[in-house]
């Protein structure tokens, strides 16, 4: 049976040695042996309890509440692990969502070129713009579609400009490729890099599964409906060609 000293479960649990000084007083965590010279030992059962302690702590329960908590009889440590973990990763997921608005924000904040709203859809006329915007809000929810608005307004001008263009030359490349059928390694290699514009310019809002995305995006091509994105493409057999190979490229990915 292993003991641990104050200090050395300090280090283990990265706490403090005053912290479990307090836990002790508290009769929160009690040590399991002390010894003539008055020193506290820890031993396993006292690891397992100090855990409990440190995730209700993480969850801010007072003190208190933790000791009636674990001193309970009908307290079960299977139950208390599994809940700890459905609140953490609720907590995880909130966290993650308040980094992702921090960073926008500080975007918006140092990118002195930021776009506007009217930047998004240049070159649309405004009565297309609003069909446009309520035939995908319609189909993929006004929350989703809002959200990635937010995204390419989070780019500056240049960096949208710059994969715009890029977009367009996988465009022209895959169409000088078709011949070469749409397996071939060159034209997969294109329609990898337009999956990755396109999770950037969506933010990868659009849908849990992008790969779902991109297919439903080439079916959209081949039905010419309004709802495609906005490098549509010019002719309906490069439409057919870019759906097989992205169909193609989804299949390789799940493999």
């Amino acid at each position: 049976m292993n003991n641990y000293s104050v200090k050395k479960l300090a280090q283990l649990a990265g706490v403090s040695v005053r912290t479990l000084h307090l836990y002790d007083k508290l009769g929160l965590l009690k040590p399991s042996v002390r010894t003539e010279a008055r020193y506290r030992l820890y031993g396993e059962k006292e690891l397992l309890r100090l855990q409990q302690v440190l995730f209700y702590r993480e969850l801010d329960f007072p003190l208190k509440d933790i000791c009636a908590i674990l001193d309970d009889p009908a307290f079960d440590l299977e139950q208390a692990l599994e809940e700890h973990k459905k609140a953490l990763l609720a907590r995880k997921e909130r966290i993650n969502t308040l980094v992702g608005t921090i960073e926008k924000t500080l975007v918006t904040l140092k990118n002195k070129t930021m776009l506007q709203a009217e930047d998004l859809y240049e070159g649309i006329p405004q009565d297309k713009m609003m069909a446009y915007r309520t035939t995908a809000m319609s189909r993929w929810g006004q929350e989703k579609v809002l959200a990635i608005e937010a995204t390419l307004r989070s780019l500056d001008k240049q960096e949208m400009e710059s994969m715009k263009t890029e977009l367009h030359d996988i465009t022209a490349r895959l169409t000088a490729l078709m011949p070469g059928g749409p397996e071939s390694k060159e034209v997969q290699q294109c329609i990898a890099r337009r999956y990755q514009i396109i999770n950037r310019l969506t933010g990868g809002e659009i849908a849990p599964h992008k790969l779902e995305y991109l297919r439903k995006m080439g079916e959209l091509y081949v039905a010419g409906n309004q709802d495609a994105p906005a490098d549509v493409l010019p002719d309906r057999q490069l439409a057919l060609f870019m759906k097989a190979a992205t169909d193609y490229y989804i299949k390789t990915q799940q493999q």
